[in-house]
């Protein structure tokens, strides 16, 4: 198929905005292809233009209840702990819970399929042959939560804003996005750079709805506890910053009869607790306070859960599988940091954090050890790089290290006693290699500086966990401490990367694109706010990541990150920490849920509903 040159783009948009609507989509329209209902990376959609609700729902779920619980997976400036603002979009402040639900996007996606995503606001999209243009055809009947019309014009304002001042993920995110802008209420037209990555389009199908009209007179980059006028199945209610926050279920919500929203927001009113301890929340939910809690903590989920409620069968507790991908959590270096360039001292750190014994002595054995950063996943590289994956690493050979081409980098399986002396020794093995000398008890780095980490948290929970690893650190004359400080502090220097070592979960995909360059990509190390928290600055991922993010099948993309796996891996920038693959949930009995479940996701508690019936027979109605 013969690409648009250049000149054709030009002089085509030029044309355009001589003519008048007529002709003016007339021609569009023999520029581009048959409209679509929905948009995926590959261009597969398990649900037809014609679908009437998701599979996994139900259509005649009830309305009605409180769903309350904690903030326990964010994005943006949210902060699981407090909140000082109700504007999540941009950097400045501590986003509150929820507020996602109050906007609406383009389109919005489907928890059967990995990347897949169906008209909410845009009924469908016209797509020309070079993929670079895309033309939104909105629904007439979109209104903002004051009755006015949700028109093009607030859809590009939004793309726009978000791309000059919105957080840091969102700038990168839509880098290549040249314009929006509408051509009619109803039309929005979005033109991408030609180096735009595969999944260009999604993002921009994916992103928030504001109303041009509020924000007028308004900073957006300003922190607020003004709600923002959105135009989603919820609006912002009652809070306290820092205590609690409501969002409330919009009852004439314009899009609740559309197929993606059928079975859904069936919950009256969600409301978010605070909490800065995770036993205090724990009782929280003892005593009804909450009503749904999904269980992190191990101890807890294995002796704290025998109480009379949980007797008596008012609180229902289960294992509720996830077929989605887990968190890649784990201890990330900060390698901006002069004692953390040396791979060999980060291998030997690693060393010193004994799993088995920390499994079987502190989380009841119900953990899996990380080794890669697509766990659980057909993109983990294992054994020796295949032909296909080194056709991609052999053009990169001079920028990577010799281990790459091997087996991919495990961690040792330890002795389980906490103290393995066989990998404590190759561990001082290794920072002696390193250039670090010890000196009677203290080790000290190649400068001559005593060997110091800081681990900076802003919760006391992995304190079991990290004090074994601390102490063990300490047999190898590394001053290691822990640092606690509190939430809005912690997100702070998180955002300005001012930390020796800190545990984070960063979230995975089933079809990883753009989001990777935030999170491994050189750009992303020096830039506020972003996900690249390690300071990862390597060509070989760059490359990788490019190539990763234009790849235009699945298993090219496969093999693509099983490559960038190993030279991850190989580069010890984490000691990874722990995963299970499915979900630790309770629950009051007062909720109802679908017969199936999505494939990609436990569902729970976002597609239940509250249950009447149930409530008044355990007295909570």
């Amino acid at each position: 198929m013969k690409r648009p040159s250049r000149r054709d783009i030009v002089v085509g948009a030029a044309a355009l905005t001589a003519w008048s609507s007529a002709p003016r989509l007339a021609l569009a329209q023999a520029a581009e292809k048959t409209e679509t209902h929905g948009l995926s990376s590959f261009g597969e959609l398990l649900y037809p233009p014609d679908f009437k609700h998701f599979s996994y729902v139900n259509p005649a779920a009830p309305k009605g209840g409180t769903l309350a619980i904690q903030l326990k997976q964010g994005g943006g400036n949210q902060n699981f702990d407090t909140f000082n603002t109700l504007n999540i979009f941009v950097l400045k402040g501590d986003g509150a819970a929820g507020i996602g639900a109050t906007f609406d996007s383009l389109m919005a996606g489907s928890g059967d399929e990995p990347d897949s995503v169906y008209g909410l606001v845009a009924r469908a999209v016209r797509i020309s042959k070079d993929k670079l243009t895309y033309r939104f055809l909105l629904r007439p009947e979109a209104r903002f939560h004051d009755g006015s019309k949700l028109t093009a014009r607030d859809a590009a304002f939004s793309l726009n804003i978000l791309k000059e001042k919105g957080y840091p993920t969102y700038r990168l995110l839509l880098a290549e996005m040249i314009s929006a802008e509408a051509e009619a209420d109803d039309i929005l037209r979005v033109q991408l750079s030609e180096k735009r990555s595969r999944d260009l389009h999604l993002v921009v199908a994916g992103m928030p709805i504001f109303s041009e009209k509020f924000w007028q007179d308004r900073d957006f980059e300003a922190a607020t506890l003004e709600p923002i006028l959105g135009s989603g199945a919820y609006r912002v209610g009652r809070f306290e910053p820092g205590r609690f926050i409501e969002i409330d279920r919009v009852a004439d919500y314009w899009a609740k009869d559309l197929p993606m929203n059928v079975g859904q927001n069936n919950f009256d009113r969600i409301r978010y607790e605070y909490f800065r301890d995770r036993t205090v929340a724990f009782e929280a939910f003892k005593n009804g306070t909450l009503n749904y809690n999904e269980e992190y903590t191990s101890r807890i989920w294995s002796t704290g859960y025998d109480f009379p409620a949980i007797r008596d069968g008012r609180v229902k507790k289960e294992i509720i599988e996830d077929g989605g991908p887990v968190p890649i959590q784990g201890w990330y270096f900060n390698t901006r940091r002069e004692a953390f360039k040396d791979r060999r001292i980060r291998e030997a750190i690693g060393l010193a954090f004994d799993f088995e014994w920390t499994n079987t002595n502190i989380m009841f054995g119900l953990y899996k050890r990380l080794t890669s950063f697509f766990e659980n996943t057909d993109m983990k590289a294992n054994g020796l790089p295949s032909t296909e994956e080194l056709k991609l690493l052999e053009p990169l050979r001079d920028k990577l290290p010799a281990s790459v081409f091997g087996e991919p980098y495990v961690p040792p399986i330890s002795d389980g006693s906490g103290q393995d002396r066989n990998l404590l020794r190759r561990a001082d093995q290794l920072l002696r290699e390193a250039g670090c000398k010890r000196e009677g008890s203290v080790l000290k780095l190649p400068n001559g500086q005593p060997f110091t980490i800081e681990f900076l948290d802003f919760s006391g929970a992995l304190q079991p966990h990290t004090q074994p690893f601390q102490a063990n650190l300490k047999r190898l004359g590394i001053d290691a401490q822990s640092r606690l400080v509190d939430a809005a502090q912690y997100q702070r220097r998180m955002e300005n990367y001012d930390f020796d070592m800190a545990s984070r979960a960063l979230g995975s995909s089933l079809t990883p694109g753009d989001e990777l360059r935030s999170i491994f990509g050189s750009d992303a190390a020096n830039t506020p706010g972003l996900r690249n928290i390690a300071g990862i600055q390597s060509p070989a991922a760059d490359a990788l990541i490019d190539y990763i993010a234009r790849v235009d099948n699945r298993k090219d993309l496969y093999v693509a990150c099983r490559a960038l796996d190993r030279v991850l891996r190989a580069g010890q920038y984490w000691v990874p920490m722990w995963y299970k693959n499915s979900d630790w949930v309770a629950y009051w009995d007062i909720f109802s849920r679908p017969e199936t479940k999505p494939r990609l996701s436990s569902g729970a508690p976002g597609i239940w509903w509250y249950d009447a019936e149930k409530a008044k027979r355990i007295g909570k109605a």
